[in-house]
């Protein structure tokens, strides 16, 4: 259900959100595309995409079939428009849970009597009574699973001719009922309606409108008013319909001469459909037994210990030279054995004296100002089933990305709780706290425990510390979606602030992770007692020289 928790989160954090009407997969994507916040699962265009009324002629199932390809298909929220339940209180139980079953975030019922009409069909437009319609908050409210799923409830009665006295009964009813939200419909060719039924509500729960018949409603009017969500519940199949229509009466007259620039290009459908993505990880998955997996080395930054400087005065620390190849090499090396192939460096200082084989590079020119947080998603341009992220000034070997590949949860973090033997603590350990202890002892076995981290960062408490994270990560593709989506979301959140310290572009790959905890995302840790090592100083660069054979 985390769909659900991002529709509570997201009307919590903006206060006012935008739906848009889909009837099935490709339309769904589009509302994403164009940047709403959730897709609003339409009665009306599903119905009208089966060429049937929207007068409950479809089943419940053919309106479940479609919001699950919905869900399926989309990253963001999907509310679903389920008309009067679909029957009485019995029913309306087992549409909940089917419905939040199938990953849908909210439903919407409305307070018309079974079989339903179109609220814009003028003639028969009965509404139930009002202990009837609590009935079914009530019991849609005790059959869902999740806390975070969403019932809102759909007020006719201006629809019906029955007055804003009627509706602010009904609504204030089903708001002590349960219901989370309140859809207020009118047929007005006006706001003034809506207008006075809201200065009315006073802001007494969430509210949500469907401007269909009176678009000249503007948005900043409707937040004014205290409207919380507002859904554009049909416009998009009435524009295929039109849209369709002229394109098969140019094609009756005059043929296909003349039409490409009228349609969408082939290129388009294809990346809507996701073909490009599936050529990709087809290919990826076709060279190596691994799958597809890609990895992102952050290598853009100039800072760099003083023993070192003599060193690196034209090259970043990633060039460094040890015994006859570069540090990056012998990292780029490693994941090709394993089959990762698909690798991106992301350079910066000194990028024009960065040079690797096996690998492609991504400039960061802006590496002075932000930090390894913006490396990283400029090395995200798609995603991959496993994705690994390395940091630049470390060194590991195969067996430890091999074993790492095979932890499979979203966010694996791999972390050494050996730090305390073999280090003298400074801020610049990036230190770790688990809900499980280090396991005792020098010999143990690589079991894949589930142990969860709870906190990171240089300023952690040596004493509450498990751990040193070596900065070494993996993300499930899932993991990685939702890894650059609050990146994104906080990014803009935190645009607002005058201080750069507080721009999550200048934030570490630990940072961040500290960030995303706080968000409630499970980061599991890896436990390793070695297979790597790091090249901070001088002295750990004569290690490494020490460590690898002369090429």
């Amino acid at each position: 259900m985390k769909k659900a928790i991002n529709l509570k989160r997201l009307l919590k954090e903006k206060g006012f959100i935008r739906l848009a009407g889909a009837h099935n997969g490709i339309t769904a994507r589009l509302v994403e595309k164009n940047g709403f916040d959730a897709v609003w699962a339409s009665g009306f265009e599903i119905s009208t995409s089966h060429a049937v009324p929207d007068a409950n002629i479809l089943t419940m199932t053919d309106f479940l079939n479609a919001s699950g390809e919905m869900a399926d298909s989309v990253s963001i929220p999907v509310v679903s428009d389920c008309d009067t339940g679909f029957g009485n209180s019995n029913n309306v139980i087992n549409m909940v849970k089917k419905f939040e079953a199938a990953g849908i975030s909210a439903v919407c019922i409305e307070d018309k009597k079974f079989p339903k009409v179109n609220s814009y069909i003028p003639g028969r437009q009965e509404l139930a009574p009002i202990a009837e319609f609590v009935g079914k908050i009530v019991a849609a409210k005790n059959a869902q699973q999740s806390k975070d799923f969403l019932v809102f409830a759909r007020v006719e009665a201006l629809i019906a001719g029955w007055g804003i006295d009627e509706a602010l009964k009904r609504a204030n009813t089903y708001l002590e009922a349960g219901a989370d939200g309140i859809f207020v419909h009118s047929k007005s060719k006006t706001p003034n309606e809506i207008i006075n039924f809201c200065k009315a509500w006073k802001r007494r729960g969430l509210l949500i409108i469907c401007p269909t018949s009176y678009p000249s409603f503007k948005e900043k009017e409707m937040q004014k008013y205290g409207v919380n969500i507002v859904i554009y519940a049909n416009h998009g199949i009435r524009a295929s319909i039109k849209a369709v229509n002229d394109i098969l009466g140019h094609l009756r007259l005059y043929g296909a001469a003349g039409i490409d620039q009228k349609i969408a290009p082939m290129s388009e459908v294809f990346e809507l459909q996701g073909m490009y993505r599936m050529k990709k990880d087809e290919e990826k998955y076709l060279k190596s037994e691994i799958g597809n997996v890609k990895a992102i080395i952050p290598a853009a930054g100039s800072k760099i210990d003083n023993s070192l400087k003599g060193l690196l005065e034209d090259r970043p620390l990633a060039m460094l030279d040890i015994n006859g190849k570069t540090l990056i090499q012998r990292n780029i090396e490693t994941l090709n054995t394993v089959g990762i192939r698909d690798i991106k460096v992301i350079t910066g200082y000194k990028r024009e004296n960065v040079e690797v084989e096996g690998a492609a590079t991504v400039a960061n020119t802006e590496y002075n100002s932000k930090g390894i947080m913006h490396s990283i998603m400029k090395g995200v341009d798609d995603i991959a089933e496993r994705n690994i992220i390395a940091y630049s000034d470390i060194i590991f070997d195969q067996e430890l990305i091999r074993k790492l590949l095979r932890k499979y949860e979203d966010f694996v973090l791999v972390v050494d709780g050996t730090y305390k033997k073999t280090h003298i603590r400074n801020k610049e350990l990036e230190l770790v706290k688990t809900d499980r202890s280090p396991l005792d002892g020098v010999r143990t076995i690589d079991v894949n425990r589930c142990n969860r981290i709870l906190d990171i960062g240089k300023d952690l408490n040596e004493n509450e510390a498990h751990y040193e994270f070596i900065g070494l990560a993996s993300l499930s593709d899932k993991g990685m979606r939702f890894f650059s989506k609050e990146f994104k979301n906080a990014k803009k959140n935190r645009s607002r602030t005058a201080s750069k310290k507080n721009a999550v572009e200048s934030f570490s790959l630990a940072e961040f992770v500290h960030y995303m905890i706080r968000k409630g995302y499970h980061i599991s840790a890896y436990e390793v007692s070695g297979g790597w090592m790091e090249v901070h100083n001088f002295s750990d660069y004569k290690r490494a020289c020490s460590v690898f054979p002369i090429d």
